[in-house]
C-alpha cells in the first residue's frame, strides 16, 4: 500500500489515502486482544443484535403513522440495511479488525474518515447504554416502587462494566443468553400470531384482511403518514454493526463474518417485516394501546393472554439489558482500535490480559454521565445530546458505502481470493443504497421532529472531520 494522499481517490483510482502503517497498526492492535468469542456467540450477537428495544417500543409510533403500510416501510427499510450489511461484510470478511467500518474507512478515503467515523460511533453507543440504562431501570422501579431509578442504573452499569472488563467470554457468554431469550421470546410471538391469523388458536376467530382494509385502509394517513412510519423503521435497526467489531475477537474472524452477513435476511425478513405484519393483521392500527403501551403488548392482549404487560416488559428489559452489554463491548473496541491507529489518547488504548480494561472503564463513565444529565439537565443539554446522535447511524452507514465503493476495486485488482463475500449487483447495488440514504436525509429536512436531529448530528460530523482532518495534515507533514 502506498503512502498519504493529501486528498480522497476517486472511484476507480488507485486508492491510497492511508498510510502503510496504518493496517499494521489495526493488526497489532487485534492481535493484543483474546480471541475467546466462538462461532455460537458471534451467531448469537448478530441474531440478537437484529432484535432490540427499538422493535418491542419504537415500532408502535411507527404503526401509529403508517397504519398498515409499516409493513412496507420495514420492508423497504429492511432491504436498505441488508445492502449496508453485506457491504460492511464483504470489507470485514475480507480484513476482519475490530475498528469494523472505521478502519474500511481509514483504508479507502483516509485518516479523517476513520477518526470520524470511529469516534462519532463511539459517542452514539456510550449515549446509548446511558438511554437503555434509564429504559431498564424506568421497567425494574414499575415493580419495585419508591426504589431510586440512578440506583438500578448503577447496578446494571457495574455488572455490565465488570462482564466487559473480564476476559471476552463473558461477555460472549451473556450475549448469547441474552440473544437466546430474544429470540425464543419473538419465535413465540410469532408463532402464535400466525396460529390467531389463521384461526386455528384456541378462543380466537381469523381476522381476515379487516384490519388491512378498515380503518382508512392500507395508508390510513397517506404518504406523509407513511414517510414518518419509514424513518421509524430505519433507526430501528441499530445493533447489526456489532457482529463486524466483536469478529475480530473470534476464533476464525472471516468465516463467522462471512457466516452472519449471509444470514442477515432471513433474520430482518422474519424477526421485522414478520412482526409488523402479523401485528398490524391482528390488531386496528389506531388501538391506543399499540402506541401507548407497545404493539407486542397490544396484539398479546388481543389474543387474551394472561399477563401480556408484564411478559412484554421481561422481554423488553432484557433487549435494554442486552443493548447496553453489547454498546459499552463494542465502545470500548472501537476506542482500542482508533487509539491503535493514533487517533486518540494513548491511555484509552492500554490492553490488559487481552481487554482493553481504559476503554471499557472510560465508555462506561461516559454512559453513567449521560443518566446523570438526563436527571440534572433534562430540559436543555439532555435533549441536545439526544439529538446529536440522532442520524449518527446514517452518517456510519454512508462511510460504509463510500468505503466499499473504493476498496472493491482494490481488492479485485490485488487480492480476489478474499471477497469471500460480495455486495450484491456491484456498483448499482452500492449506489442504490448511497442515494436511498440521501434520500432519507431529505425526509429528515422535511419532518420537523427529525430535523433538529439531522442538525445536530450534522454539527457533530462536521466537527469531527475538521478535527481529523487537521490531524492527518499534522501527521503528513511530521512525515514530511
Amino acid at each position: 500500500m502506498s503512502r498519504t494522499s493529501a486528498s480522497p481517490p476517486t472511484a476507480g483510482s488507485e486508492v491510497s489515502a492511508v498510510p502503510a502503517g496504518s493496517d499494521v497498526s489495526a493488526v497489532k492492535a487485534d492481535s493484543a486482544l483474546t480471541h475467546g468469542l466462538k462461532q455460537r456467540h458471534l451467531s448469537m450477537i448478530a441474531l440478537g443484535g437484529v432484535i432490540g428495544a427499538g422493535l418491542f417500543v419504537g415500532s408502535g409510533a411507527g404503526i401509529a403513522s403508517a397504519g398498515p403500510s409499516i409493513v412496507i416501510a420495514y420492508a423497504i427499510s429492511g432491504l436498505l440495511v441488508m445492502f449496508v450489511m453485506r457491504m460492511l461484510g464483504e470489507m470485514s470478511a475480507a480484513n476482519p479488525a475490530s475498528g469494523s467500518f472505521s478502519v474500511h474507512a481509514e483504508r479507502a478515503i483516509g485518516p479523517w474518515a476513520g477518526f470520524t467515523a470511529g469516534w462519532a460511533f463511539w459517542v452514539l453507543l456510550c449515549v446509548a447504554v446511558g438511554l437503555e440504562g434509564i429504559g431498564a431501570a424506568k421497567i425494574v422501579t414499575g415493580w419495585l416502587p419508591g426504589t431510586p431509578e440512578w440506583a438500578w442504573v448503577a447496578l446494571f452499569m457495574a455488572v455490565f462494566l465488570g462482564t466487559n472488563l473480564a476476559a471476552v467470554k463473558n461477555f460472549g457468554e451473556f450475549e448469547f443468553w441474552f440473544a437466546s431469550l430474544k429470540v425464543a421470546a419473538i419465535t413465540l410471538f410469532l408463532v402464535l400470531g400466525v396460529l390467531a391469523i389463521l384461526g386455528v388458536l384456541p378462543g380466537t376467530d381469523a381476522p381476515g384482511g379487516a384490519n388491512l382494509r378498515g380503518d382508512g385502509g392500507f395508508l390510513p394517513n397517506g404518504s406523509n403518514g407513511f414517510i414518518i412510519g419509514l424513518l421509524a423503521s430505519v433507526f430501528a435497526y441499530g445493533g447489526l454493526e456489532t457482529v463486524t467489531i466483536a469478529a475480530a475477537e473470534s476464533e476464525n474472524p472471516v468465516r463467522g463474518v462471512a457466516k452472519a452477513v449471509r444470514t442477515a435476511m432471513w433474520r430482518i425478513a422474519l424477526f421485522y417485516v414478520g412482526s409488523m405484519a402479523v401485528i398490524v393483521t391482528l390488531v386496528p392500527w389506531d388501538d391506543p394501546k399499540v402506541a401507548a403501551v407497545g404493539p407486542f403488548y397490544a396484539a398479546l392482549d388481543h389474543l387474551g393472554i394472561s399477563g401480556a404487560a408484564e411478559i412484554m416488559n421481561v422481554v423488553i428489559l432484557i433487549a435494554l439489558l442486552s443493548a447496553m452489554n453489547a454498546n459499552i463491548y463494542g465502545a470500548s473496541r472501537m476506542a482500542c482500535s482508533l487509539v491503535a491507529r493514533g487517533q486518540g489518547p494513548k491511555r484509552l488504548g492500554r490492553v490488559s490480559s487481552g481487554v482493553p480494561r481504559t476503554a471499557v472503564l472510560v465508555s462506561s463513565v461516559f454512559g453513567f454521565l449521560c443518566v446523570l444529565l438526563s436527571y440534572w439537565r433534562p430540559d436543555d443539554v439532555f435533549p441536545w445530546l439526544l439529538n446529536m446522535i440522532g442520524a449518527v447511524i446514517l452518517v456510519v452507514w454512508i462511510f460504509i458505502a463510500v468505503s466499499q465503493l473504493l476498496l472493491r476495486r482494490r481488492l479485485e485488482r490485488e487480492a480476489p481470493e478474499k471477497l469471500v463475500v460480495r455486495m450484491w449487483l456491484f456498483p448499482v447495488g452500492t449506489l442504490l443504497a448511497l442515494a436511498a440514504m440521501a434520500g432519507i436525509f431529505l425526509l429528515m429536512l422535511r419532518e420537523p421532529d427529525t430535523r433538529d436531529q439531522l442538525l445536530a448530528t450534522g454539527a457533530l460530523t462536521v466537527v469531527l472531520a475538521v478535527i481529523g482532518v487537521v490531524r492527518q495534515r499534522r501527521a503528513a507533514t511530521v512525515k514530511n
